[in-house]
């Protein structure tokens, strides 16, 4: 009699225990969501930066060599506008 009792009061075994979250959890999940969008926002910024960087290119009509050799004329010019003004300072003192 003793062993029908013990069998009776067996508990059936479970495979799927109920999952919970600790805090810790949940509040480092709610990070890498956030996270995530706060990246996800970053990188679309960054594009469309590229994207007018490379439209502002194609309306001055210069690759960037162009602008470079654009910029060593411009900077020999201004030199020699400088030492035409030193010359004439010099001339007038």
């Amino acid at each position: 009699m003793f062993r029908q009792a013990a069998i009776r009061n067996v508990r059936l075994f479970s495979t799927s225990p109920a999952f919970r979250k600790s805090p810790v959890e949940t509040a480092a999940d709610a990070v890498k969501s956030v996270d995530r969008a706060v990246s996800d926002t970053l990188v679309k910024g960054i594009e469309k930066g590229e994207e007018g960087a490379a439209k502002a290119k194609e309306a001055a009509g210069m690759t960037a060599g162009e602008a470079q050799q654009k910029a060593t004329e411009v900077k020999k010019e201004a030199e020699k506008k400088a030492q035409d003004v030193k010359k004439e300072t010099e001339k007038k003192m």
